[in-house]
């Protein structure tokens, strides 16, 4: 697969429906926009929401089923990461309600229900195309202030 040269750098991964697989999810996207060189809370800010885009797609996507895959693309461009969380679990069905503070589908497994807040408090921009049976994709991406980096700009 080519991916030209219009991004500075690109991951493709799946993994295993799997509680476990949420902190690799996070170790992931730490090492591949570490050398972006950004500020802790960047570096926070884009685990955070890569943990609760995971969490999503185990607990409600896929009901904690563990035979499912999930996806996760991320690529760089002029010091902006984006990243796509990608299932085929039972979708949303209805992506406005889902977004509001505090609405939880699970409400007996006593989740927050900020996981949507999270994501759109602490990234630049978040946007969520989901269809009931047919799965969710969340895409969200951080632009990343100008420090000393690796990446040429």
């Amino acid at each position: 697969m080519k991916i030209g040269n219009k991004v500075d750098n690109f991951l493709n991964v799946s993994f295993k429906s799997i509680s476990e697989n949420e902190s690799l999810a996070r170790l992931i996207i730490s090492s591949f926009v570490l050398p972006l060189n950004p500020t802790i809370d960047e570096l926070n800010d884009i685990k955070t929401s890569v943990s609760e885009a995971v969490t999503n797609s185990i607990i409600h996507a896929y009901n904690n089923e563990d035979n499912h895959l999930i996806t996760m693309e991320a690529f760089i461009r002029n010091r902006e990461v984006t990243i796509k969380i990608i299932d085929d679990g039972i979708g949303i069905k209805d992506i406005d309600r889902a977004k509001e503070p505090l609405y939880t589908s699970k409400p007996e497994l006593e989740r927050s229900g900020l996981g949507f807040t999270i994501m759109e408090s602490f990234m630049d921009e978040l946007s969520i195309t989901s269809k009931e049976g047919d799965g969710t994709t969340l895409i969200m991406s951080k632009k990343i202030s100008s420090r000393d980096n690796t990446y040429n700009e």
